[in-house]
């Protein structure tokens, strides 16, 4: 099972909120290096973090991290973006694009192009960080991101495993982040999404369900489709 302690952490979306989150916390857990990307990456004060400028959109921006960071061994893919009234009706086609190619064409290029830097260590891990809404179409064009990126972390989960990298998925509903900040309901702290994130790392847990909501929205997809729509349900009696 993969361990923090000694590893070489690379965090995408490092600048705030959960990323700032898992750096800090993967130093406190022995980390020997992290990198901490973004587009525009901060400044840190610990000799062990080192700021890399990284666009998981972008694939000459992907290779050139992979050329930089040839040691790392925990990949953790938290990068992300929404939009205002997200409905798949409602927004353009290069608005959709834009969520699908942050939240899952980019996550799934980084763990491509990684995949060979991790099988060089005898034990490595990929972190995904996916939401409730993997499970739920609450909202339109982040849903189906996070649902495409959550079928893609269970390929890679089997895909990597004989390479010995661990795979784990983080489910967790509402944060209190930027993202969420026009959102009226019970948020998660970033520090207690991060740290059971990394207590399943290294557990060596290949899912993680950080809150009640998560793992009752989980527990709903055996049910019938309505109970996790209430809507269908009152149409179909109309």
């Amino acid at each position: 099972m993969p361990q923090l302690s000694g590893a070489v952490v690379l965090v995408t979306g490092a600048n705030g909120g959960l990323g700032l989150e898992l750096v800090e916390q993967a130093l406190a857990r022995g980390a020997a290096k992290v990198y901490a990307t973004a587009r525009r990456p901060q400044e840190w004060n610990d000799p062990r973090v080192v700021p890399l400028t990284l666009d998981v959109t972008d694939a000459d921006s992907v290779r050139a991290a992979v050329a930089q960071a040839q040691d790392v061994t925990v990949l953790i893919n938290n990068a992300g973006t929404s939009v205002e009234s997200d409905t798949l009706l409602a927004l353009s086609d290069e608005e959709i694009r834009e969520v699908m190619e942050t939240n899952f064409f980019g996550p799934v290029a980084m763990t491509r192009a990684f995949a060979p830097v991790l099988a060089a260590s005898e034990t490595s891990a990929v972190l995904n960080i996916h939401s409730v809404l993997s499970w739920i179409a609450l909202t339109g064009a982040y849903s189906a991101s996070k649902a495409a990126l959550w079928s893609a972390t269970n390929s890679f989960r089997v895909e990597l495993a004989p390479q010995g990298t661990q795979v784990t998925g983080v489910h967790v509903g509402y944060m209190d982040t930027a993202m969420a900040r026009a959102v009226d309901a019970p948020k998660t702290s970033p520090g207690e999404v991060a740290r059971k994130s990394f207590d399943g790392l290294e557990h060596g847990d290949y899912e993680v369900i950080v809150d009640e909501i998560s793992a009752g929205v989980k527990l709903g997809l055996s049910g019938p489709i309505s109970g996790l729509y209430p809507v269908l349900a009152s149409n179909s009696t109309a």
